[in-house]
């Protein structure tokens, strides 16, 4: 009994990292309501993505350094940091350049996390559990991001309106960092391999794990900018106020969460091929039809086509890299863990595009002729052995 207590209060606090984790994603929200509170066009607010996303790429590896040098627990503790400190800003100082160092904050907090939290999972739970506990993480992950949009809506008729989110945010940081912190956790001595700049990007040289890398890029880019444009998308389409347009997103992170669970039972059936292919065409099925879509029930039901296609994708790509090459996973990962910097990138066109037409439905034709790539990536995703 006493070891099964030591094991909670190790295993808790860890896998509560994984909900802040999902705080990264009430990035869609806020930049529709920045952009409505200080009037601003779409190609000016979508900095704040880019001042968050484009930490992954600058971050991702010198986190790896770090870690090998204070501990996995104690980067942890570093993240949850930035997080306090990142959603305290707005209280402060609500105005556009503060927003854009708060998601900056944000951005580096969690790099160090995504960096750090799963190799701090194998210090608190045998082998044997690895994999089902990681899916579980997720799975917490998926479900911070379902209830962002309800927070905010919710908050939206309260006298802090929607900017009550941060207040939140950051005394759940704050708990994290307290809890883990005072955790009896024994980090393993491993003799790893010091990740550094060189040989993770010489992994690029591989033409194969160079296109999966793209193919983080596109994923990445395409959730962060559905993120962002869908509110406005059902503003535009349905004439809903922004209050309950971010409802919208509860949706998308709902058939995401629907299809991770769904995926982790098919793919004990299926091989990685099928099921890729088959979510890359539903994804697509559910775009196209988003883009044309008039009526708020049938958006709603394409928008969660798309996430129930999507949802699977990321952990595909990342299991078919470290397969390629196994003896080199902790460059791979850090690698992969750069790549989410297409958090930055299509977002960023998006709204020049957005700002040009006029339309948010040239940002989810966009989205699609981008997606495009991903049917390309099946050529490079291999046939089952027999």
């Amino acid at each position: 009994m006493n070891n099964k207590k030591v094991a909670l209060a190790t295993l808790l606090p860890v896998m509560f990292g994984f909900f802040i984790m999902g705080f990264v994603d009430i990035i869609g929200m806020a930049v529709n309501h920045v952009k409505e509170d200080f009037a601003l066009t779409d190609s000016t607010v979508n900095l704040i993505s880019m001042s968050c996303y484009l930490w992954f790429l600058v971050l991702a590896i010198p986190t790896g350094m770090l870690m090998n040098k204070i501990g996995r627990k104690s980067t942890v503790l570093v993240s949850f940091l930035c997080h306090v400190v990142a959603m305290s800003i707005p209280l402060i100082n609500y105005s556009f350049p503060m927003m854009l160092l708060a998601f900056t904050l944000v951005g580096i907090g969690n790099t160090i996390l995504q960096v750090a939290m799963n190799p701090l999972v194998t210090d608190v739970v045998s082998g044997d559990k690895l994999t089902g506990t990681l899916t579980l993480g997720q799975f917490i992950k998926a479900v911070c991001s379902f209830f962002g949009p309800v927070i905010v809506s919710w908050a939206t008729g309260l006298a802090f309106g929607w900017k009550l989110i941060f207040p939140i945010y950051a005394v759940l940081s704050l708990l994290a960092l307290l809890w883990l912190y005072f955790a009896p956790i024994r980090e393993q001595k491993v003799a790893a391999t010091q990740v550094s700049f060189r040989p993770t990007f010489e992994l690029l040289k591989d033409n194969v794990i160079l296109l999966y890398f793209i193919g983080i890029l596109v994923l990445v880019g395409v959730d962060v900018g559905m993120n962002m444009t869908f509110p406005k998308f059902l503003q535009e389409r349905c004439n809903l106020p922004l209050s309950q347009a971010d409802l919208g997103n509860s949706v998308y992170f709902l058939a995401r969460t629907v299809g991770a669970f769904a995926g982790g039972v098919l793919m004990l059936k299926f091989s990685e091929r099928i099921f890729y292919v088959a979510s890359v065409v539903v994804a697509m099925i559910g775009l196209v039809t988003l883009a044309l879509g008039n009526n708020l029930i049938f958006i709603l039901c394409c928008v969660a086509i798309f996430g129930l296609g999507y949802a699977n994708l990321f952990s595909i790509i990342f299991s078919l890299s470290m397969q390629r090459v196994p003896d080199k996973a902790n460059e791979v990962s850090a690698l992969l863990v750069a790549g989410i910097c297409g958090g930055a990138v299509i977002p960023s066109i998006i709204g020049f595009v957005t700002d040009s037409f006029q339309t948010q439905v040239a940002a989810i034709v966009l989205l699609a002729v981008v997606w495009l790539y991903m049917f390309y990536l099946i050529t490079k995703v291999p046939k089952p052995q027999r």
